[in-house]
């Protein structure tokens, strides 16, 4: 029953499947049958039904996102606006910047001195799939640095983990795209962590601008701008989340 006492409409599943975009109903139902399908959990069969706003579907262990009242939010944060949804100090938030009707929240955070891809969201399951460590979603930076060229030691020393006051980090993805300019990729939201690993290697950033959170980038919004994230990009970004998760490994290394 619905809050208000009205039964709910419950919808066969193909039919929602193919609302969300997923595929033609046709092809859904080659899905379900191909047990591809679960529906909170269980492996779906032809004719189940469900209600698009209450269950949980996965196809191929992504989450499919069927509430038309969910929307999801990708912006492109500039320096010194704040990653959150209301600053005591009257600062200039990322839910200043984007028009929406919702109630938008921040996926994670960019702090102030630093700029780049943020997601901005009513979806609290895309948010703790997103922000947990136990999915290790990937989270790609452009880095400017002091110093100049990095050595081969600093290099490896950033890959195989830095010890922070907080801990070591996990290994990460890092390379040098042309002197005193990395791309690192990691997997942990340790505070300003980026930040803190090359200041343990003798190279403080300059510049740090997030370009892609787990399969999402756009490099054509320019700071301050944003965009609705398009059902196939979700659709995407949590087959990766799926994938993450299911790996085996530990995020945390």
């Amino acid at each position: 029953m619905s809050e208000a006492g009205e039964p709910v409409k419950l919808e066969r599943l193909q039919k929602i499947l193919a609302a969300a975009g997923v595929a033609s109903r046709r092809v859904c139902e080659d899905m379900i049958e191909d047990e591809r399908v679960l529906l909170n959990g269980v492996v779906a069969t032809l004719g189940d039904k469900a209600d698009p706003a209450v269950d949980e579907i996965r196809v191929d262990g992504a989450v499919v996102s069927i509430d038309p009242t969910r929307r999801t939010v990708l912006l492109n944060k500039p320096i010194s606006v704040i990653s959150t949804v209301e600053d005591t100090h009257g600062r200039q938030t990322v839910v200043d910047l984007v028009e929406a009707d919702e109630r938008l929240f921040p996926v994670g955070r960019l702090d102030a001195d630093s700029e780049g891809l943020i997601l901005l969201t009513n979806d609290g399951g895309l948010t703790q799939r997103l922000t947990h460590p136990s999915f290790g979603v990937d989270k790609e930076y452009l880095v400017s640095v002091d110093g100049g060229s990095i050595s081969r030691g600093d290099l490896r020393h950033l890959r195989e983990g830095v010890e922070l006051e907080d801990g070591k980090t996990a290994p990460a993805r890092v390379s040098e795209v042309q002197p005193g300019l990395l791309k690192i990729i990691i997997h942990e939201g340790k505070n300003r962590q980026v930040r803190r690993m090359c200041d343990a290697v003798g190279h403080p950033v300059t510049r740090l601008v997030r370009v892609r959170i787990g399969t999402i980038f756009d490099n054509s919004l320019k700071p301050g701008e944003w965009r609705d994230v398009e059902p196939e990009e979700l659709r995407e970004l949590e087959a990766a989340i799926a994938q993450a998760a299911s790996s085996g490994e530990d995020p945390q290394g």
